[in-house]
């Protein structure tokens, strides 16, 4: 895999997180339960935001979270993702291009807002979060650079668009052009809630156009509606040629074939928050799987990035991953 223009091309829902450090006290005021991930419309992001604390905004989404995380360890990475021709467009547009990432959607010029994440962080880490999805839904397969696919050793697709039609026609035109350049899928279910909304539709993608899908133990068993994670193991192996299973403190689980890996969680001093944790993991592996590296490897790259992201507020890396890794060890 050494021919191809860049290393990953991310699909998603192209978000402006919004974060705020705040207590149990305010989760409770606002009907909120904590470690949710509510989806709100347009009046009630605007009503939160002006009861939230200090915030910091930033580029994100899943997808566009891993393909930040991918540019900081050094790799190439381009986003595709709708945001609105407004000013949370430009935050979004002007952030993640300053990583160094390619982002040439075209934005929205009519329609909803640029897509928000008011990101809720309580002092045991856990964060709340609350979605307007926004533009963000917009996506479609017109927006889906065949050029761009076709030259990526792998292109990414983020569970959590899998709902408005559009983006599903959008996933499998960019799955299909993948595959005709003889480039690998990769899929991350995203959430079980979003996989006990689209269970059928997600095997039958799993099935037949996914090379490499990552999921934590709560999607992959939501996946198989079995309770057994080991079960849920002996499943997934049958349906994809690779599959990447997170289990937070207790590390992940790499199945491919016959070939089944454990590897352990990179271990911190403290859990400050836990947003986009899988998603900086999914980053660190996909690095090293385009740089051909073993899959120990990958998931011990995956494993540090996702340490790196949870030791403090925010889904994306305060650090430049390239530097952390070789420190390990791991570059």
């Amino acid at each position: 895999m050494t021919d191809s223009l860049i290393d990953v091309a991310g699909i998603g829902n192209a978000i402006v997180d919004i974060l705020a450090r705040t207590d149990d006290g305010f989760l409770d005021r606002h009907g909120l339960d904590k470690g949710s991930m509510r989806l709100i419309d347009e009046d009630q992001a605007h009503a939160l935001y002006g009861e939230m604390g200090p915030a910091v905004e930033i580029s994100g989404g899943s997808a566009a979270n891993t393909i930040a995380g991918i540019a900081s360890f050094g790799g190439s990475a381009a986003f595709i993702g709708k945001v609105r021709d407004d000013q949370l467009g430009e935050v979004f547009a002007h952030d993640i291009r300053s990583l160094g990432v390619a982002f040439d959607t075209a934005p929205a010029v009519a329609g909803p807002s640029t897509a928000r994440c008011m990101v809720l962080v309580t002092p045991d880490g856990e964060r709340t979060l609350n979605t307007y999805l926004g533009a963000s839904v917009g996506l479609g397969p017109e927006d889906v650079n065949a050029d761009l696919i076709a030259g990526a050793r792998v292109t990414y697709l983020e569970g959590y668009l899998w709902d408005p039609a559009a983006a599903k026609e959008a996933f499998v035109k960019a799955a299909r052009l993948a595959h005709g350049a003889d480039r690998i899928v990769a899929l991350t279910l995203s959430d079980a809630f979003c996989v006990d909304r689209h269970r059928a539709e997600f095997r039958q993608l799993v099935a037949s156009e996914v090379d490499l899908l990552f999921a934590n133990e709560s999607e992959i068993t939501s996946l198989y509606q079995v309770t057994d994670f080991d079960a849920a193991l002996q499943a997934v192996r049958h349906d994809c040629n690779l599959a990447v299973l997170t289990r937070s403190e207790k590390g992940c689980v790499i199945v491919g074939g016959a070939e089944v890996h454990v590897v352990d969680a990179h271990q911190v001093d403290q859990v400050v928050d836990s947003t986009g944790a899988g998603d900086l993991f999914a980053a660190g592996f996909l690095y090293g799987l385009t740089r051909d590296r073993p899959l120990v490897d990958c998931g011990r790259l995956g494993a540090l990035a996702a340490a790196e992201v949870i030791s403090h507020i925010g889904a994306r890396p305060q650090v430049a991953l390239d530097a952390l890794a070789r420190e390990n060890g791991l570059l």
